[in-house]
């Protein structure tokens, strides 16, 4: 069994005759010589947690961490999203000029914040894997990446929605405004529960966090939204 020194203890020479007698203080523990020298030569320990009731394992310093296999269905789900996204941006800008509800302008700001946000960081996750952040080719706003027609994202408004909520004001804006964003909403969990269900989509740790956090607060957001139906 090798004896690595300690950098806690100290090193003490004599000399005996005609040598150099050196005498080496470790540490042990249970049996087993243990030094920090000895860990900084051998490198970091890398570490991997069993399962459930199973040891975990001690990996090659050399072990690098691997990036799940990339799934078409994350990358569709991101660019969709940020389409998604920008609609509900687009109808919270509308609120200042439309409307003095305070509580409606509160939830509005958080609502064109956040998403403002979570667009940012949809790009930059297409853009660090080599991906465009529209589906549609250019020229051609129509098709989708494979040439087939492009479909309206779940619980987006239609063209004549979006006229009809830039068109009023006051109290008929609030009501549409609410009725038009949790449609919205539920369809943004419409397509987070699509991408889970796909075969082999959400791995990756980053969008796995993203689209959970996103559910979770649509979820919330659609509860306010209701009771300030309810209110009305």
């Amino acid at each position: 069994m090798p004896v690595c020194v300690s950098k806690s203890k100290s090193l003490r020479f004599s000399r005996g005759p005609g040598l150099l007698g050196i005498a080496l203080w470790v540490g042990v523990c249970g049996g087993v010589f243990t030094a920090e020298i000895c860990a900084q030569q051998a490198g970091p320990v890398v570490v991997q947690p069993g399962a459930p009731g199973e040891p975990s394992k001690t990996l090659p310093a050399t072990t690098r961490g691997m990036v799940p296999p990339q799934s078409q269905a994350d990358v569709e789900f991101m660019q969709g999203m940020i389409m998604h996204h920008a609609q509900a941006v687009e109808m919270t800008a509308l609120i200042a000029s439309r409307t003095e509800n305070k509580d409606v302008r509160s939830l509005g700001a958080k609502i064109g914040s956040s998403q403002s946000d979570e667009m940012k960081f949809m790009e930059r996750w297409l853009a660090m894997r080599g991906k465009p952040i529209s589906m549609a080719m250019p020229g051609m706003p129509e098709m989708d990446m494979s040439g087939a027609p492009m479909h309206a994202m779940p619980g987006m408004l239609t063209e004549s929605q979006m006229v009809a909520l830039r068109r009023a004001k006051g109290a008929a804006f609030d009501r549409l405004f609410l009725t038009g964003m949790i449609q919205h909403h539920e369809g943004a969990l419409t397509m987070v529960k699509g991408m889970f269900e796909t075969p082999g989509a959400g791995q990756d740790a980053d969008l796995f966090n993203f689209a959970t956090d996103a559910d979770n607060t649509q979820r919330a957001e659609i509860k306010i939204m209701q009771g300030m139906l309810e209110k009305k």
